[in-house]
């Protein structure tokens, strides 16, 4: 169906929030990030995961189940969703997640033993997120056409910086209530808040547009065309596999990021602890910036530029000898910098290669990509400081990959050259 220029100028006059659709969709931003501030408490388990080791005495392998099975079913749960969102709608998709996300949290904080926390938080919290996820960022990136990754970049902020803003409430409700109750406390404050804020979650209309790009468009020009078929597009196995090893070297380098600075620099456990919160900083500021970066120039650019980091980063942890404060902080910034990027470049090139209109479903199978590296990476930092004795071994493996990734985005990240209209 081509829309008229009347039709669209139509659209382009719809209201938001009470204000002209231009300008109330900016509130669309904030909105789904208090959403994914919500989500991303799912990552500030390490805090739970003390006190709970003591109450369940088990080991550190056994109090990690819950967190790895939430990541699991996190991207596992993406695919599917997406799927839904333009069944059943956005409003309907997040009130579902929203209320299992804080079920997940509830159920956590009656359970007696480490395999009825991996159900409650692992699956249940789990697949709720994965659920909810997808949503704010498929309606900002309809709302805001002429600024795809600034847009999303933005929105995902709120799933980066979540355990910098979070962690410090949680340690705060749980030395005032103890863990049950401070578990209660946010499951019943999720599904209120996310709750509220579905209401407000709707896609414009099919072919809506801001009146500056309707100022200079032109009804004779023709409509982009997309690869017709996700998987049989070549530049989806590229993203796919650039996406994995992207979220596999930083996820790995998360995992270990308090114990490689007491192993290898000698830091106190303290400011090994805190400087998280500087790697989280960086991983927040690099969503809106690769996002905004991936407007500008082509993906693959980007792509290249985020391993080339990570090589630097490598090198410096390779070379690192203890008392080296700043060298260990300047590698795991571009770590968390990176992944954060990541975060922001794979929804901005999925909206650039593949058709918008079924964002919501390429997305969640291009997001399986992050489920392959979570569950590689957790498993493999791990192992890797079994069999060797140190971490610094892992830096050699994540250095290859960030290599094998510029060869992978120089040659498959690129639109397909052959594109067929659907």
């Amino acid at each position: 169906m081509v829309t008229t220029h009347d039709d669209s100028h139509a659209n382009a006059e719809l209201t938001l929030f009470g204000r002209p659709a231009d300008q109330g969709r900016w509130l669309l931003i904030p909105l789904g990030m208090s959403i994914l501030l919500c989500l991303g408490t799912v990552y500030s388990w390490s805090i739970f995961r003390k006190p709970l080791e003591g109450e369940f005495n088990i080991g550190a392998t056994e109090s990690l189940l819950p967190y790895t099975v939430a990541l699991v079913f996190y991207a596992a749960l993406m695919p599917i969703a997406g799927f839904y969102i333009p069944r059943i709608g956005t409003r309907t998709v997040t009130a579902i997640g929203g209320t299992i996300v804080g079920l997940g949290y509830i159920l956590s904080s009656f359970a007696t033993q480490i395999g009825m926390m991996t159900l409650t938080y692992g699956v249940i919290a789990g697949t709720g997120v994965g659920i909810t996820y997808g949503v704010p960022m498929a309606v900002v990136a309809r709302w805001f056409p002429d600024k795809k990754g600034l847009a999303v970049g933005l929105t995902i902020v709120g799933f980066g910086l979540s355990p910098l803003i979070t962690a410090p409430l949680v340690n705060h409700l749980i030395d005032a209530y103890t863990v049950r109750p401070a578990l209660r406390i946010l499951g019943i404050a999720f599904i209120l808040i996310i709750l509220a804020i579905a209401t407000t979650l709707k896609l414009p209309p099919q072919d809506w547009f801001p009146k500056r790009l309707l100022a200079t468009q032109s009804t004779s020009t023709p409509a982009p065309t997309y690869a017709a078929s996700l998987l049989k597009s070549r530049s989806f196995y590229g993203l796919w596999i650039c996406y994995t090893i992207g979220a596999l070297v930083g996820l790995s380098a998360i995992g270990i990021s308090s114990p490689v600075g007491e192993e290898i620099i000698n830091i106190d456990p303290k400011l090994a602890a805190s400087s998280v919160a500087l790697f989280a900083l960086f991983n927040g500021v690099s969503r809106p910036l690769f996002g905004w970066l991936c407007d500008r120039f082509k993906p693959h650019y980007i792509a290249i530029a985020s391993y080339t980091l990570i090589l630097i980063a490598c090198v410096l942890m390779l070379n690192a000898q203890e008392g080296q404060v700043a060298t260990y902080l300047i590698a795991f910034c571009l770590f968390w910098f990176c992944l954060g990027g990541w975060l922001a470049m794979a929804p901005t090139t999925t909206l650039r290669f593949f058709n918008p209109d079924q964002y919501a479903q390429n997305y969640g199978i291009v997001f399986t990509a992050y489920g392959v590296g979570a569950l590689l990476g957790t498993l493999a930092t791990g192992q890797i400081r079994d069999w060797f004795g140190s971490y610094t071994y892992a830096f050699y493996p994540m250095a290859l990959l960030a290599m094998v990734g510029i060869v992978v985005a120089s040659t498959m990240l690129k639109r397909d050259r052959l594109i067929e209209r659907p």
